[in-house]
């Protein structure tokens, strides 16, 4: 399943490898493509929105599902 959340607060590719970083080590996460300009990451897999929107918060940038 392909989910996309919205990611506010990256302004260089370090924060897009931090975002992807933190998607990444939810459980249930495949694969995960992160867009700062778009200010997005879509995400591939079965994982919790509410854990994907956490680890986002929790590495620094505002998140919603």
């Amino acid at each position: 399943m392909s989910r996309t959340i919205t990611v506010e607060g990256m302004s260089c590719e370090h924060c897009e490898q931090t975002v992807e970083e933190a998607i990444e080590a939810v459980s249930g996460v495949e694969s995960v493509a992160v867009d700062r300009e778009a200010g997005r990451a879509t995400v591939e897999g079965d994982a919790d929105p509410q854990a994907l929107v956490s680890a986002v918060d929790e590495a620094g940038y505002d998140a919603s599902a």
